[in-house]
């Protein structure tokens, strides 16, 4: 590893990141990356036992650690860009203040988990969240863009989720399809996000009275994530 990958992923890390990867990102119209070839993915995990008190229903403290993390996101990779503009690079946080919404609803304009798989950190699930060899599903995403020269990881371009359907028996909504992941597959072929949406409302609601769309089943149940539970 470069000298400047390094001593980033070491800030970073000191921020509060569990995972950091670099990625090439110019695969992706310019419009799409602001024009920057690399993108910085970044995550954080849960705390084990926020998990475990999922496997039922979503809580209140499951609800509370999603804010938290996502603020803490917004935090690591503030202090990450303006780390790279300090040393004369370009670099844009992409915190949710600054991630453009897509046509859709249910979309961004550069998701993070694309950033995560051209930085080799994981995959696609067949519930269309990440899926880290480490943490399984129980992390929340950010990233970074940037014009440093940054030490660049093999992208993961297909599912390695095999013939495994946890997470497709256990939907609530029943909107996994199974089908697997690949580089260019649309999201509605793996799953229906407004069938995911309108049931993990019902969850919340039913659960610690909150109209939002947590849920996390798919999280809790993914054997990624059950052998970082169990470990």
């Amino acid at each position: 590893m470069n000298s400047i990958s390094f001593h980033l992923k070491e800030y970073l890390e000191q921020q509060g990141a569990d995972l950091v990867a670099f990625g090439d990102i110019t695969e992706l119209p310019p419009e799409q990356r602001n024009g920057l070839p690399i993108g910085v993915s970044v995550a954080v995990r849960y705390p084990k036992e926020v998990i475990r008190g999922i496997s039922e229903l979503p809580t209140q403290e499951y609800y509370d650690w999603y804010k938290r993390l996502n603020m803490r996101l917004d935090a690591i990779v503030t202090a990450g860009a303006e780390w790279l503009q300090t040393r004369g690079y370009r670099a844009l946080a992409r915190t949710r203040a600054t991630v453009g919404k897509s046509q859709t609803e249910f979309g961004t304009t550069l998701p993070h988990k694309t950033v995560a798989t051209r930085a080799g950190l994981g995959w696609i699930g067949k519930c269309v969240l990440l899926v880290t060899p480490q943490y399984g599903s129980m992390v929340r995403l950010s990233s970074i863009l940037t014009d440093a020269p940054l030490e660049l990881a093999v992208p993961i371009n297909v599912s390695r989720c095999g013939a495994c359907t946890a997470c497709a028996d256990a939907c609530p909504a029943r909107a996994v399809s199974g089908a697997l992941w690949h580089v260019g597959v649309q999201r509605e072929a793996l799953y229906d996000p407004v069938r995911c949406s309108a049931a993990a409302r019902l969850r919340a609601k039913s659960s610690f009275g909150i109209d939002h769309t947590v849920c996390g089943k798919c999280i809790e149940i993914c054997p990624y994530t059950r052998k970082f539970l169990e470990s």
